[in-house]
């Protein structure tokens, strides 16, 4: 880009209304263009939403800090947000309750994907899935997947289809369950205690 970057002020915006404008004014420039952003704080937020949607295909240059006049030159780096790691699966340590123990969380995109973890004995009553198909794969642990007409062993490795509206029911086996689930967006799943089978 060619001379003087635009200052997009947000002082006078009001505050609910101040990162969907930052958000569309990035979203409109071309790779290696930039804006200057003048607010009236270090708009750490802010930063915090740009690392976790754009992470490294932005450019965020501090041109002015002071209290009521903070200035940044924000520059768009790669035409869309780069792939990138999310997770270790080996770094979510086992001290969690169970339910989803972590969650997507970038903003825009078509997806959801959950690491689900029940412990040993523990499961998820049968309940008729959702209107879109589901991936699952199991990472650790074993159970019992419960269809309308049978049982399907987990076991880590497995990659399991759930087609939309199918009947299913999870169980961990002795060394619990966790497994991996991506599908288009939806509504959450709530996981409930399971009713021992008879």
């Amino acid at each position: 880009m060619t001379g003087t970057p635009e200052v997009l002020d947000v002082r006078e915006i009001p505050k609910r209304d101040r990162h969907p404008r930052i958000f569309q004014r990035y979203s409109e420039l071309e790779v290696g263009e930039s804006f200057v952003l003048s607010n009236d704080h270090d708009p750490l937020h802010l930063r915090e939403e740009f690392e976790r949607d754009l992470p490294g295909s932005y450019g965020w240059a501090y041109q002015h800090q002071e209290p009521g006049d903070y200035r940044i030159q924000i520059t768009k780096l790669a035409s869309t947000p780069l792939p990138r790691v999310l997770v270790d699966t080996e770094d979510l340590i086992a001290e969690h309750s169970g339910g989803a123990i972590w969650s997507i969380t970038v903003a825009e995109r078509d997806l959801d994907a959950n690491i689900i973890e029940l412990a040993p004995g523990d499961g998820i009553d049968d309940y008729a899935g959702p209107e879109v198909d589901v991936l699952i794969h199991v990472l650790e642990g074993d159970g019992r997947l419960r269809t309308e007409v049978g049982e399907v062993a987990l076991t880590p490795g497995a990659v399991v289809f759930l087609p939309r509206r199918s009947r299913r029911g999870f169980r961990a086996g002795d060394d619990g369950l966790r497994y991996l689930t991506v599908h288009r967006k939806r509504e959450a799943l709530v996981i409930r205690p399971a009713v021992p089978l008879a």
